[in-house]
C-alpha cells in the first residue's frame, strides 16, 4: 500500500482511537505531542498533519514544513519534552497538490509522559491521567505484565555490552539518516535515547532491560539473562530425517540476524528484479523481512527455540508467539500489533527491518516473483509461523549468487516481471507502454495481466481511463 492509498483511507476512516488530525499550517500544534504520547501509551497511531477536524486537506506552508519536521524529531528525542525519548520518523505526503505530514507512532512497551504529563486515549481524543493514581498503575501494570523485553536488570552494566556492536549501530543509522542522533551519543545515552534503559515500578529498581541485553549483549551475559536463549537454523534436503547442515545460534539478537543471512545466502539460490532504476536481490529482500520477523516478534518468556528450516520445497520459520488472532494473515486486511516494540524500533531505526507491517507486505509482494506465482503464508497461533514456497525456475531465473559475476547480465525479466516493474515504477502505465516494453500484441499483454490477476499479484483500482494499478 502506497503512502497516498494509506493516508486516503485513513481520512475516510476519521479521528479515532487510533487517528488524530491536526492544521498545523505554518508550526506544530502545542498538544501534538499529547498526542504522540497517547498513542505510545495505548495502541499506536497516525498523527495527520495538514488535515481539519472536518477531514478536509488544508496542507502544509511550503515555507514551513521542514520546520515542522526538525520539530517532531528533535522533541521526540528530548526527554524534557517526551520521557522516555522514542525517536520518530515523519513522512511527507503529496496529495492533490497539498502536502501533509504523517507520523506513524507505534504502541511503545513503556510508560510515556509528556512536558511532565501523562496522557493515554480513546475514541474521544487524548486524556491527561497524571493525577489518577489508579490509571497510571494500571498503565505501568499492563506496559510492565505485556512485554517481556521490559524486564529490568539492576545490576546489569554497560560493561555487559559488546563495544564494537555500537560502532555499527552508528554507523547503520548513519545511512539512514547522517543526522539521526544516536550517532553523537556515549554507548550508555545511546542506549537511554533507545528506550533500553528504565524504572521498574515493582521493585523501584533501574536498569538495562532484557531488550538491550537481548541486542547488544556479550554471549555470556544474554545467556545469564535467558538461559534458554537458542535459535536453530536447520538445512533438510538430502538427509530429511537428521539435517545436511544446522547452525545452533546462542547470541544477542544483531549478530544473530546476520549470522541467519549468511546462513540463507548460502543455502537458497538467489534472483534479481528490476525494481524502477535499481537491481535488487528477491532473496535478500523476503529472507531480511522473515528472519526480522523471527527475531524481534517471538515471545522470549518462553523456552521454545525459534527455528528456521530450509527445506526442498519450501522455507519454514517458528518462534514462540503472544497471538492477537488465529489462522492464516492477510496482508490486505490485518492489524500490525508489535510483540517487542522496544526491539522492533531498534531495527528499524539501523534499516534492518520496514515500518511494522509493510514488511509482511512486502514479502507477500516479493515471494511471486522469486518462487514464479507461489504465495507466502503467516500463520498466528501459539507459534507463529512463516512458510516461503521455494518452487524456483530455471537456472537462469535463479542465479546463484557464487556465479552472479559471471552470469548476472545474461539473467533475463519474464513478460510477468516487465509488466510488475512497469507497474511499480508508474501504477498509471498503459497498454501500450506495456506492449512496447514486452514485444507483445495488446493480446499478448492482456493475457499475462489476466494471469497476474488469477495469480493475486495485481488489481485494477478506478476506471479503464483514469484508474490505477495495485500489486497486491
Amino acid at each position: 500500500m502506497t503512502p497516498q492509498t494509506l493516508l486516503k483511507k485513513l481520512l475516510r476512516q476519521g479521528e479515532g482511537i487510533t487517528v488524530e488530525f491536526k492544521t498545523a499550517q505554518q508550526k506544530l500544534n502545542k498538544d501534538a505531542f499529547e498526542s504522540i504520547c497517547a498513542f505510545l501509551n495505548r495502541k499506536g497511531g497516525y498523527l495527520i498533519l495538514g488535515v481539519n477536524d472536518r477531514k478536509q486537506m488544508i496542507g502544509i506552508r511550503e515555507d514551513a514544513l521542514q520546520g515542522i519536521l526538525d520539530t517532531v524529531v528533535v522533541n521526540s528525542n528530548n526527554p524534557q519534552k517526551l520521557t522516555p525519548p522514542y525517536y520518530l520518523t515523519p513522512e511527507v505526503v503529496n496529495i492533490k497538490g497539498k502536502k501533509l505530514i504523517v507520523i506513524y507512532v507505534p504502541e511503545s512497551s513503556h510508560v510515556h509522559s509528556t512536558a511532565g504529563k501523562i496522557f493515554d486515549r480513546n475514541e474521544d481524543g487524548d486524556f491527561n491521567i497524571t493525577n489518577n493514581a489508579t490509571l497510571v498503575s494500571q498503565l505501568y501494570l499492563r506496559k510492565q505484565n505485556s512485554y517481556t523485553e521490559n524486564q529490568v536488570f539492576p545490576f546489569a552494566t554497560i560493561n555487559d555490552f559488546k563495544p564494537e556492536l555500537f560502532d555499527k549501530v552508528r554507523a547503520l543509522v548513519r545511512n539512514q539518516k547522517p543526522n539521526h542522533p544516536w550517532i553523537e551519543l556515549s554507548n550508555e545515552d545511546l542506549l537511554k535515547s533507545a528506550g533500553l534503559y528504565k524504572h521498574d515500578i515493582q521493585t523501584g529498581k533501574d536498569g538495562y532491560t532484557l531488550a538491550a541485553i537481548l541486542l547488544l549483549g556479550k554471549d555470556r551475559v544474554v545467556l545469564s539473562a535467558l538461559s534458554h536463549h537458542k535459535t536453530d537454523a536447520i538445512v533438510r534436503v538430502e538427509n530429511k530425517d537428521r539435517y545436511d547442515d544446522r547452525n545452533d545460534i546462542r547470541l544477542n539478537l544483531l549478530e544473530s540476524y546476520e549470522i541467519l543471512m549468511e546462513f540463507v545466502a548460502k543455502h537458497l539460490p538467489n534472483k534479481f528484479h528490476q525494481e524502477g532504476s535499481q537491481r535488487i536481490s528477491l532473496r535478500d529482500h523476503i529472507f531480511r523481512e522473515v528472519v526480522g520477523n523471527m527475531l524481534i516478534h517471538r515471545e522470549y518468556a518462553s523456552g521454545f527455540p525459534a527455528k528456521i528450516i530450509i527445506e526442498e520445497n519450501h522455507v519454514i520459520t517458528e518462534n514462540w508467539n503472544k497471538p492477537r488472532g488465529y489462522g492464516n494473515i492477510d496482508p490486505s486486511n490485518f492489524t500490525p500489533y508489535p510483540k517487542n516494540p522496544m526491539i522492533a524500533r531498534f531495527f528499524k531505526e539501523i534499516g534492518w527491518v520496514d515500518e511494522l507491517g509493510s514488511g509482511v507486505r512486502k514479502v507477500f509482494r516479493f515471494t511471486p516473483l522469486y518462487t514464479i506465482g507461489a504465495q507466502p503464508k503467516f500463520i498466528e497461533n501459539d507459534v507463529f509461523k512463516t512458510i516461503i514456497p521455494l518452487k524456483v525456475g530455471t537456472v537462469e531465473e535463479t542465479v546463484e549468487e557464487t556465479v552472479e559475476e559471471t552470469v548476472e547480465e545474461t539473467v533475463e525479466e519474464t513478460v510477468e516481471e516487465i509488466i510488475l516493474r512497469l507497474i511499480t515504477s508508474n501504477p498509471q502505465v498503459t497498454a501500450k507502454e506495456m506492449e512496447e516494453a514486452t514485444g507483445l500484441t495488446r493480446r499478448g499483454v492482456e493475457y499475462n495481466i489476466d494471469k497476474l490477476k488469477k495469480l493475486g499479484i495485481i488489481q485494477r483500482e478506478g476506471s479503464t481511463k483514469s484508474g490505477s494499478w495495485i500489486i497486491l
